[in-house]
């Protein structure tokens, strides 16, 4: 414990509160009041308080960043398949990296990353792996980070032996017992604030003898984001502790950023006659994922990304939950744009919509139509 004195020269009541981002708004404030008296000490932030956290007035932009990166982990970014190989020790590298990125046209936002970007990287391992996880935390980071692997069986995930400050390096091992997907996040508290601003991606584990070949395989996640300002204000933005406490985000984005996968340099990209599987998965922190591509029937769905159960098949749409994951594959009959969405559509007018682009002969068979540009989807 810390012991601090200091003499009172001013009558007045003055605010003192915990200066860790994010613990004020959860409620770490109180005030102090001076009188020319005896002095009183009130611990809560306000004369009712109720449990609730204090509300936040929408707080101005200042401009964006000039030097603000792109954090959009790329859908085609994903080790090849592990197939036939016996069970291996798997080095695991995770930096955690806190940097100002593009959020939207006009807007950036301060992310914290594993690796440089949302999601971080895809990892891959087989069942009966032994996973060896290396967490360093570069110096300029201002947060303690660590890392929760939901693939593993062991206290916190690894979380309760990674806590690790800015400039230091934590390691520990687990087995992959398991054979799925998995979701990983970082669970130094507050969680969900950790989780809001990037920390989160795929562990894949795959069964003996490996997945069945596909022709291309994609990586998409999705999570929300708490800006204390407006969906669609530029500049820097901030985010918002109140509004994560309330579940009330400003953004809904796959992998990272608002409409990151239209982009002609994020999109997917395919074409007509291969069999793509996605791995998708949801940071969250709070809100369930009804993933749907639209124009296209998902062929096979390993529910909840379970790799020891028979797949659904021929699913439209398919929930996925917070710290959830699922595998879809289908095959590709027809050319055109598909739109990967979350059927809550509501959330595509905050920033929640990719494109699967699929080139090749046209199959009338199959769909027959003439497309009139900029209507319906």
């Amino acid at each position: 414990s810390i012991t601090v004195e200091f003499m009172a020269v001013e009558e007045g009541t003055f605010e003192y509160y915990c200066a860790v981002p994010g613990h004020k708004q959860a409620g770490m404030f109180g005030k102090f009041i001076v009188g020319s008296g005896v002095s009183t000490v009130q611990t809560t932030g306000s004369d009712t308080y109720t449990g609730s956290s204090p509300q936040t007035a929408t707080v101005s932009a200042g401009p964006a960043d000039a030097n603000a990166v792109d954090i959009i982990r790329d859908p085609s970014d994903l080790p090849a398949p592990i197939g036939n190989r016996g069970p291996e020790k798997v080095i695991v590298e995770l930096e955690t990296v806190e940097l100002v990125g593009k959020l939207a046209d006009g807007a950036t936002f301060k992310y914290w990353t594993f690796n440089g970007t949302v999601p971080g990287p895809f990892l891959r391992v087989r069942v009966g792996d032994t996973v060896e996880v290396h967490l360093k935390n570069l110096p300029d980071s201002m947060m303690a980070h660590s890392v929760d692997f939901h693939a593993t069986t062991g206290p916190g995930g690894g979380a309760v032996v990674t806590q690790t400050m800015p400039g230091g390096e934590t390691m520990f091992t687990f087995k992959a017992t398991n054979p799925g997907l998995y979701v990983y996040h970082c669970a130094t508290p507050m969680v969900a604030h950790h989780i809001a601003n990037g920390m989160y991606g795929l562990i894949l584990v795959e069964p003996e003898g490996g997945l069945p070949p596909v022709d291309r395989e994609f990586y998409v996640m999705q999570g929300e984001l708490y800006t204390a300002q407006p969906f669609g204000t530029a500049g820097a933005l901030t985010d918002d502790i109140t509004k994560l406490l309330n579940e009330n985000p400003e953004y809904f984005v796959f992998n990272g950023a608002a409409m990151a996968l239209t982009s002609e340099e994020h999109m997917l990209r395919a074409n007509v006659g291969e069999t793509v599987r996605i791995y998708f998965g949801v940071g969250g922190p709070n809100f369930t994922s009804s993933f749907h591509v639209i124009g296209e029937i998902f062929d096979r769905v390993y529910d909840q990304a379970s790799l020891t159960s028979d797949p659904l098949t021929d699913v439209q749409t398919t929930l996925v939950p917070p710290g959830g994951a699922t595998m879809v594959e289908f095959k590709l009959e027809v050319p055109g744009r598909y739109i990967l969405v979350d059927h809550a559509l509501s959330r595509l007018e905050r920033g929640l919509a990719g494109f699967l682009m699929v080139e090749g002969d046209d199959n009338t068979d199959i769909f027959d139509g003439t497309i009139t540009p900029g209507s319906g989807h």
